[in-house]
């Protein structure tokens, strides 16, 4: 497979995208990244710059690439639905025209469980399938950006030759800066910040979240499901939720997470306390332990997405999804979270991003 296979890693510095190129370059491939900026040098992965949104920019980009498997992660958040629909699923159909001449075989597109739960402006809102979430579950019968995704990748598929599968993960747990949507990260800076100013570190979000069962994704187990799909049989024009397997409460989770940071944990507490409140003065106190322990980046908005961490952590929801049909399927790779979460913070710290 990979001495004639070229991956495409679209959204390659984010969470996902990051992991995707890691295991990819790890298996042989030959690998390019495509993001805004290039990221970070490694044998067997090149870099191409481009603008998702400008068709012109893409094929610019890529016309010369001999792409036979697409990975796409990123995505654009907009002002409103509409625009989310406009953006995303533009760029899903801008980036394939561009290699409508490319022996593309196979794309994999991430997309999650707003499939399931709405758009965030109607997030959780009307009526949603019971949890755990099935791949069979039909379309909200709202407008939704992961939906537009989905159909510009099947009509492409149809009109290019190419198969396709669809990776519906929860909240993904990884390794990148300058991420919108990164709840590991920021979890840690507000450990940091909390531990700092001698304040316990306050769960932000709901009792329901704080009581209910819930998963998340691993970006390694991410980028794992997806180049399986990519290679087998039984990933071919199927959609499939991507979590780790194992499921938890926040209130055994918590007080775990600020052990490992070293900061005393308190829980929910008669109504949410989101993050954007308790750090809304957080950017001095950053410089600060930037400064005291030699981190790397002092902008805490590159470090921390407060309001997408409130988001899933404030939900007045129960979110899972079930993981059989990739299992029986074949894809059988399971992460346990706690080790997700202690891993990536080691590694977080590594980096020198958090103390």
């Amino acid at each position: 497979m990979t001495e004639s296979a070229h991956a495409l890693v679209v959204g390659a510095t984010g969470i996902a995208g990051g992991a995707l190129i890691d295991r990819l370059s790890d298996e042989g491939w030959a690998v390019t990244g495509l993001s805004r900026r290039p990221g970070a040098e490694r044998p067997g992965v090149g870099w191409r710059s481009a603008d998702l949104r400008s068709p012109d920019s893409l094929r610019a980009a890529l016309g010369d690439l001999p792409v036979t498997h697409v990975f796409f992660t990123a995505w654009s958040r907009q002002d409103t639905e509409a625009e989310n629909i406009a953006v995303n699923g533009g760029m899903v159909r801008d980036l394939l025209a561009a290699l409508d001449d490319a022996p593309v075989r196979h794309v994999a597109l991430m997309t999650g469980l707003k499939h399931y739960l709405g758009p965030f402006e109607a997030y959780g809102q009307g009526e949603m399938p019971d949890t755990p979430f099935h791949e069979d579950e039909p379309r909200l019968d709202v407008d939704n950006f992961y939906y537009a995704q989905e159909d510009e990748l099947f009509a492409a598929a149809r009109r290019q030759g190419f198969t396709w599968s669809v990776h519906r993960s929860h909240t993904v747990l990884g390794h990148a800066v300058g991420n919108a949507m990164n709840m590991g990260l920021t979890i840690a800076v507000a450990a940091a910040i909390s531990r700092h100013t001698g304040r316990p570190l306050v769960f932000p979000g709901s009792e329901t979240q704080w009581n209910g069962l819930t998963d998340v994704t691993d970006a390694d187990l991410l980028a794992s499901q997806m180049v399986w799909a990519a290679t087998h049989p039984e990933g071919t024009d199927e959609a499939f939720n991507t979590a780790n397997g194992d499921v938890f409460r926040w209130r055994w989770m918590w007080p775990l997470i600020a052990a490992d940071l070293g900061v005393e944990a308190e829980g929910f507490d008669t109504a949410p306390r989101p993050f954007e409140q308790q750090m809304a003065d957080a950017a001095p106190v950053w410089a600060e332990i930037v400064e005291q322990h030699g981190l790397v980046e002092p902008d805490v908005t590159r470090v921390a997405s407060w309001w997408h961490t409130d988001a899933d952590l404030g939900r007045d929801i129960e979110v899972m999804t079930d993981m059989s049909k990739s299992r029986l399927a074949g894809f059988t790779e399971h992460h346990r979270t706690r080790d997700s979460f202690t891993k990536l913070f080691e590694r977080y710290r590594a980096a020198r991003l958090i103390p």
